[in-house]
């Protein structure tokens, strides 16, 4: 692979390559001359659709393949073109694959900026707000939790369990102050009857 200096954008702290500079890269290196990318939809409707892009070489050898999902009502950018972000994130991540501009993430800037979209876009949800508010529970933003911003959970403490030894001792104990009881009113009884019968003589 040749001295490419790829462009990324820094996202929240880290540096992500753009689909387009994957492009571009493939199409310039001698070593994939001839060599094509395709892309087809498996699945594709009025509200969701997956690309699968495929990469060949000059023989029609298979070398590496992408898929993405997007659905038109994760963003406000997918209203009107969920069908073309999704070709672009099969294809960046078709050429990350084959190791093109991998040397910081395999997500590209466009995925991930794609991706915090669509978790502003639930987190602003007035629905999931309301049921914030029920749980007393704030939203949080997985990509902050991705890239470290957000807060630790605070860990719970599990119960310890008793192990099988203190197990069958706690049974043996049992068993012993129960017979031991059943003695000790054995005893009182006979006790009993002997006092009964000496005031009766």
């Amino acid at each position: 692979m040749s001295n490419y200096k790829f462009k990324t954008t820094n996202i929240r702290g880290k540096q992500y390559v753009e689909v387009n500079e994957r492009i571009k890269f493939f199409r310039q290196e001698e070593q994939y001359k001839n060599w094509t990318i395709m892309s087809e939809f498996p699945v594709i409707d009025a509200d969701n659709c997956v690309c699968k892009c495929t990469i060949a070489d000059n023989s029609g050898r298979v070398i590496a393949t992408g898929h993405a999902h997007e659905e038109r009502s994760s963003s406000n950018i997918n209203k009107t073109s969920f069908v073309e972000n999704c070709e672009t994130s099969a294809v960046g991540r078709a050429l990350a694959l084959l190791g093109i501009g991998i040397d910081t993430s395999i997500a590209s800037a466009n995925e991930v900026e794609e991706a915090i979209a669509k978790q502003q876009a639930m987190v602003d949800n007035p629905k999931v707000q309301k049921l914030s508010k029920a749980l007393d529970a704030p939203v949080e933003n997985i990509m902050d939790k991705a890239v470290g911003t957000s807060s630790p959970r605070p860990t719970r403490r599990r119960r310890s369990r008793p192990s099988p030894r203190s197990m069958a001792a706690n049974s043996l104990r049992s068993r012993w102050q129960g017979s031991r009881s059943s003695c000790d009113e054995d005893k009182r009884q006979h006790h009993w009857c002997f006092d009964a019968t000496t005031r009766q003589r």
